[in-house]
């Protein structure tokens, strides 16, 4: 595959409305299974755009097909054209404030019509991303309404975590609450009135829990057209503008003269130090026992 055609895509467009019953199974998996584990490797570090293709060569794990292998080999082809992508973390220049956006694909999936879950937290609106998820529901949603409300609560759960990791990271954010973006006003208006409806009664009563946390302060809602959601790549396949368009807001990576300069820049600062420095270094909040932490 070194020597590939590079894809523009991770996938192709209605993927997730195409069965691959029809196709012969692989008699030996491994190398499929090799393929996948590599590719959530690089998902889980620094590729959040291969989030929801590998969600779904994931399910496949156990009895895959010659269709899910050829698909797997898309991905590898994708990452040989974009292999200079990726997440760069450098310091803010503003104040910090975690931010996320979430989204669902209501009945999704063509085998059991489950919804996917998708969403993604930053820690400030030009920064790269710091968490994302992509997962197919545990129930059926009976509506795009029900389907956005249950990713909203995975969503609020996510960013309670990291709300109280920052707490006790000592990391200083401009506001207490944390800002989640949805695409569904439904979803909104579901989640601030707690009033019981027809339509609604039916929803189990865990993903009610995000109307205490409005009601508290820990979480605000704010409408996002579909086109400005980061998250609608974590739910569906994306066409070739939608992918670079989101992965503006992700970053690049350092190229290789970039990383030699700053190499050879922090060589030069450091043996320019002084070493009657130190003294002064380490007496720093680092004695008190706190955290000193770089922000995004």
């Amino acid at each position: 595959m070194a020597d590939c055609k590079p894809k523009p895509t991770p996938c192709v467009l209605g993927i997730e409305k195409v069965s691959d019953e029809e196709s012969p199974s692989l008699e030996d998996p491994g190398e499929y299974r090799a393929i996948v584990a590599s590719l959530i490797y690089v998902m889980t570090g620094t590729r959040p755009d291969l989030c929801y293709i590998v969600t779904k060569l994931s399910q496949k794990m156990s009895k895959p097909t010659r269709a899910n292998l050829d698909l797997a080999k898309h991905v590898l082809r994708y990452l040989r054209g974009t292999s200079e992508q990726g997440l760069t973390f450098r310091k803010s220049n503003v104040p910090l404030r975690l931010n996320g956006f979430c989204d669902s694909d209501w009945g999704a999936s063509v085998a059991d019509r489950r919804s996917i879950t998708g969403y993604n937290f930053q820690l400030s609106s030009t920064g790269p991303l710091i968490s994302w998820k992509s997962r197919k529901q545990p129930t059926i949603a009976l509506s795009t309404c029900e389907a956005e409300y249950i990713a909203l609560a995975n969503a609020v759960q996510e960013a309670k975590f990291f709300r109280q990791l920052c707490i006790d990271m000592k990391v200083s954010i401009s506001d207490d609450n944390v800002l989640i973006q949805v695409d569904n006003q439904g979803a909104i208006n579901l989640a601030r009135n707690p009033v019981h409806h027809q339509r609604s009664k039916h929803i189990d009563i865990k993903y009610h829990f995000i109307r205490s946390e409005i009601q508290v302060g820990t979480i605000s809602l704010k409408y996002v057209p579909t086109e400005d959601n980061i998250a609608d790549v974590f739910t569906k396949p994306a066409s070739k503008g939608v992918t670079l368009a989101r992965f503006q807001v992700v970053g690049k990576c350092p190229s290789e003269r970039d990383m030699l300069n700053n190499r050879q820049r922090l060589g030069a600062i450091t043996s320019a130090a002084s070493l009657s420095s130190l003294p002064g270094m380490l007496s720093g909040p680092q004695e008190r026992g706190e955290l000193r932490t770089q922000k995004d």
